[in-house]
Parts: structure tokens; sequence; C-alpha cells
């Protein structure tokens, strides 16, 4: 699990982009009503239901899911599912 100032790592079991998108969609699923196909150049603006509240709950599913924590406003300054993914998978490299 991540810890305040620790910084992703450089291990060598990077997930790829693909992998961790692939682990998201099941959480996305579950979380709206509408079927969302991620894809990583996907944004918020494409899903109605993504509000704040459905961005609150989608980074905590996250976090449990992945096992990671994120430092405050770190993954909301990702533009896109793609870079998200890179996100979570550097936390995931780093543990």
């Amino acid at each position: 699990m991540w810890e305040p100032g620790q910084q992703p790592g450089c291990r060598n079991d990077l997930m790829t982009q693909s992998e961790v998108i692939a682990r998201l969609q099941p959480i996305f699923d579950d979380l709206f009503a509408e079927t969302v196909v991620l894809t990583p150049e996907m944004t918020a603006d494409e899903v109605e239901e993504w509000d704040s509240l459905a961005q609150l709950s989608l980074l905590s599913a996250i976090q449990t899911d992945f096992k990671i924590r994120f430092r405050v406003g770190e993954a909301e300054n990702t533009k896109n599912i793609g870079e998200l993914a890179d996100l979570i998978g550097r936390y995931v490299q780093a543990k």
C-alpha cells in the first residue's frame, strides 16, 4: 500500500495500460447504470453519470481494488482513462 511521501518505484512488474483498463472495467460496470466501454482516450465528460459524487465513489473503489492510495488531487489531474491507468500502474509497480 502507498505510504505518504512514497514515490512510484522502478520495479519490473508494471501493469500495462491495457491490463489496468481491463481491471477498471468491472469497477465502472458496478458504479454506472449505463454501459461504459473504457478506452484510453475516454474522458469523464463522455459519461453522463460521471459527476463529482461518482468521481469520489470511483476513486474509492479503485484505491480499494488496487490496494493503492492516491495523493490529494493526483487522480483528478489525469485527463483521460489512459492517464489514470498509467498512474494506477505506477502505484501498483511501487508496492
